[in-house]
């Protein structure tokens, strides 16, 4: 329990640094809500003249019904109990006496109302710079909060994205992170404003009886009790319900994603009862927590009440009784009292919006804290041309410890300018070995070096650029024709995105969309059938004009004349490269200059066509076999 304390504390005051940059706003947050207090206190404690004033006949009566002598005993016992705020109010009172004090009712009724609409002007316009200044840090954290949480995230290595779902990623750069505002919210408005309010309208009471101050102040410590216990609850329940957001999130994205597949096998029925499942746990839990939440306030305000009741008979008892209390200073006794129960109400809620923000904000630290794997050296070499060959030697590569090794001992030698063709089963360890040499995860045993250096000590953005990459499934963005080509080249010209376009057979139906290379492609491209992404994806690549090319099964996934024009597209890119090419197409692999197979993580042949085929023992022969004669016997 206490180790979970210090935690939530480290986590809360990790919330508070990205507070630091808006500290000036903070300031002026705090500025203006001590003016605002002030004259919310102001404009509470001026009904008592306004009261003395409308019925100054009777106050007059009263105090000819007690005696001079009596009358300023009980008022010099009182000086005695708070002689300090006693003075200040009498100071207070005698100026305010010395302006509203006219021949004429009606002239100081005048005047006090003058002074009742300025003390609510000014707290009306202090209040409103304060909730804009507020406004603007709790924006501009969640806006600085998400930036740095989105660019960990591309910083970190693919295996990270493999073990993670994308929906939980989500659902904690937004539902979480709005979360952790109100946290921040209450920290420096509730925890400023409230407390002041508090202090204002304590004052104000204990100038006008101490004693009926202590006994709405009964309350207090019952309440904090009450709330403590409540908040423990709510962290625990805070942090499980951001997680089933996370549930909800990630579900609707893989099934909207598969509509499709939802559709041709009927299981719409299946998956509505799957999803009301989530969203019936999801209610359970923020019941829970709304009742957690919501008891805190009807307790305080039973207590407040006990309290109202017995400060109004014990008040009655002093205007009634014993004339120590005027009945105007009585009735505004009570307007304060009962403007200090909604700042007391309000910080009731402060440690659950607290737990519940510290909750949120957990999940989104942990997120920020993974470790980034693939990054530089510390002084990296920068990657400016590639001149003679890629060496992978005895590599190895598991995705986690202890697991079994997607790679195991791979050696390799290639040279600048041939074409490697990578065969083998499915699960092999094509797209890994591939996937090693932009870095986009680094080998866990061995070394791959390019013209003698280790990548991992090229700079990671040079040795990028130096590479293209397309894939089975082309990565498209919701943009244009034109920046889906450009993407990752400032100012490229059309003119070049065009002839780019041209080479790889995509010009054609570019201009013959609604706005040719400025037409928006949707999500993922999907307004564009499989061949044309592709073609779009091969052209990106051809702009880039990177020396290293990976074609990771780029044309297996489409129909015979798609195919035709991906694999001319294809061969234009290849020219004067070195590539790697996951094979799918016989002519590739028939042409290459190596063919690499692999089975379980080894490369079990190397070797060209014609000396592979001629092995009948061989995997090559096997697969050959089954996946290329059709191939052949129709081209």
């Amino acid at each position: 329990m206490k180790d979970s304390t210090i935690n939530k504390r480290k986590v809360y005051l990790r919330i508070m640094k990205y507070v630091k940059p808006y500290w000036r706003h903070l300031i002026g947050v705090l500025i203006t809500t001590v003016f605002f207090s002030i004259f919310s206190g102001l404009s509470i404690y001026l009904t008592i003249p306004l009261l003395e004033t409308l019925f100054q006949s009777e106050v007059q009566a009263q105090s000819e019904r007690l005696p001079t002598a009596e009358l300023t005993q009980k008022i010099q016992k009182e000086t005695e109990s708070f002689g300090f705020l006693s003075k200040i109010k009498k100071e207070f009172s005698d100026v305010l006496f010395s302006f509203t004090s006219q021949p004429s009712k009606k002239e100081s009724l005048f005047r006090i109302c003058l002074i009742i609409v300025m003390a609510f002007l000014l707290k009306g316009l202090f209040g409103y710079i304060q909730s804009y200044l507020m406004a603007f840090v709790e924006q501009g954290f969640i806006r600085d909060l998400r930036n740095e949480t989105f660019e960990h995230l591309n910083k970190l290595s693919l295996k990270y994205f493999t073990n993670e779902r994308i929906g939980n990623l989500i659902s904690r750069i937004t539902n979480d992170i709005t979360m952790i505002n109100t946290g921040i919210s209450v920290s420096f408005v509730s925890l400023a404003k409230e407390p002041l309010l508090l202090i204002v309208f304590l004052v104000l009471a204990l100038a006008i009886s101490w004693q009926l101050t202590i006994i709405s102040l009964v309350v207090m410590p019952f309440s904090l009790v009450i709330i403590s216990w409540l908040g423990v609850k709510l962290y625990k329940q805070s942090y499980l319900l951001q997680d089933k957001m996370a549930d909800l999130t990630s579900f609707l994205q893989e099934k909207f994603y598969g509509t499709k597949i939802v559709k041709a096998f009927n299981m719409e029925k299946k998956e509505n009862e799957n999803f009301f499942q989530l969203t019936n746990h999801f209610f359970r839990i923020i019941l829970k927590i709304i009742r957690i939440r919501e008891i805190a306030q009807p307790t305080t305000e039973f207590l407040s009440v006990i309290a109202g009741v017995l400060i109004i008979w014990y008040g009655g008892i002093q205007v009634l009784e014993s004339h120590t209390l005027k009945a105007s200073e009585f009735l505004g006794f009570l307007f304060i009292i009962f403007q200090i129960m909604p700042p007391i109400k309000e910080l009731s809620k402060v440690t659950n919006r607290i737990q519940e923000s510290t909750a949120a904000a957990s999940r989104v630290f942990e997120v920020i804290d993974e470790p980034i794997s693939i990054k530089n050296t510390l002084n990296p070499i920068p990657f400016t041309d590639f001149r003679k060959e890629i060496i992978f030697k005895n590599i190895s590569f598991y995705y986690e410890k202890n697991h079994v090794n997607i790679l195991s001992d791979v050696s390799l030698e290639v040279n600048k300018g041939e074409v490697i063709a990578v065969v083998g089963p499915s699960g092999a360890g094509k797209t890994t070995l591939v996937d090693l040499i932009p870095r986009f995860y680094d080998v866990t045993e061995g070394s791959i070096t390019i013209d003698g250096n280790d990548i991992r000590n090229y700079d990671l953005k040079s040795l990028r650029k130096n590479i293209g990459i397309v894939t089975q499934d082309s990565i498209l963005f919701n943009d244009t024709v034109r920046n889906n080509i450009s993407y990752g080249i400032e100012n490229a010209k059309i003119e070049d995105v065009i002839e780019s376009a041209k080479a790889a057979n995509a010009h054609d139906f570019i201009i013959k969309l609604p706005k040719g290379y400025d037409t928006f492609i949707g999500e993922r491209g999907l307004r564009l059938s499989g061949g044309q992404r592709q073609r779009i994806s091969i052209a990106r690549a051809l702009l880039k004009n990177p020396p290293i090319m990976i074609f990771d099964e780029a044309t297996s996934a489409l129909d015979s004349e798609s195919e035709i024009l991906v694999q001319e597209a294809i061969e234009h890119l290849m020219q004067n490269r070195t590539t790697f090419v996951i094979a799918h197409r016989l002519s590739t692999v028939r042409n290459a200059t190596k063919i690499i197979v692999i089975d379980k993580g080894e490369i079990v042949q190397i070797g060209k066509h014609s000396q592979l085929i001629s092995d009948t023992d061989g995997l090559y022969h096997r697969l050959y076999t089954l996946q290329f004669m059709v191939d052949e016997e129709t081209s």
